[in-house]
């Protein structure tokens, strides 16, 4: 549901990226959140839930997306890119393998809607916000994100976790597929009694000519 705006401070850190990424996208990309419907996550959500907390903390230590703004929240990647100027390249990470039966399902009923012959996921991953966690307000900065679709299907969650996007308030809820615009100001707040845990990927179309800006990347990647 959509709610009021918000007014929260953006920290000196995230305002210094923000000021630093072009604003050069994908025009297919929303302009704000997209809400994709429904998926099953049954089976998936059993499973993400009996993650021992070694395995979290083990995955969470080696994640290759290091970044101030996610603060406390923590990750299990499932999939990355090679660098973070491009994202044609990608590769499995150490749980892909395992996790791919689960994994591609919820994949493919979330993105049916788009219609791409050839679509892509550079990454995908977990991430497990603590009670009282924050992600501080930020875009996605890196050259990788600015192209692929960035949607979330929250896993576990519940009515006090707030989604911000360019200053309007989100929630989610669980089971929904939703696209996120991650090149707006965005941030999260879990002011419930649980952890929210969401499975976040980014998509693509293979087909889909390469924008010109990226092309200096490459060559110096």
């Amino acid at each position: 549901m959509e709610s009021r705006a918000y007014t929260h401070a953006i920290s000196n850190c995230s305002a210094m990226i923000i000021e630093e990424v072009p604003m050069y996208t994908n025009p297919r990309k929303t302009s704000s959140i997209r809400r994709l419907g429904r998926v099953d996550i049954s089976d998936f959500k059993a499973a993400v839930l009996a993650i021992p907390e070694e395995t979290w903390n083990h995955q969470n230590a080696n994640k290759p997306n290091r970044f101030d703004a996610l603060d406390a929240t923590r990750h299990i990647p499932f999939r990355f890119v090679n660098n973070f100027r491009d994202w044609r390249g990608h590769y499995g990470c150490e749980l892909w393998e395992e996790w791919k039966p689960l994994l591609e399902p919820i994949f493919a009923a979330a993105t049916a809607d788009y219609g791409y012959t050839n679509g892509e996921f550079p990454r995908a991953m977990l991430a497990r916000m603590p009670v009282g966690g924050v992600v501080q307000p930020h875009r996605d900065a890196n050259p990788a994100a600015r192209w692929p679709h960035k949607i979330h299907v929250p896993i576990q969650t519940n009515d006090q976790v707030f989604f911000y996007v360019d200053g309007v308030e989100y929630q989610m809820e669980e089971g929904e597929a939703v696209e996120l615009n991650n090149m707006g100001v965005h941030s999260v707040e879990n002011r419930g009694d649980c952890d929210r845990i969401h499975l976040i990927f980014e998509y693509f179309d293979a087909d889909q000519p390469d924008p010109d800006w990226v092309l200096p990347f490459r060559e110096t990647a």
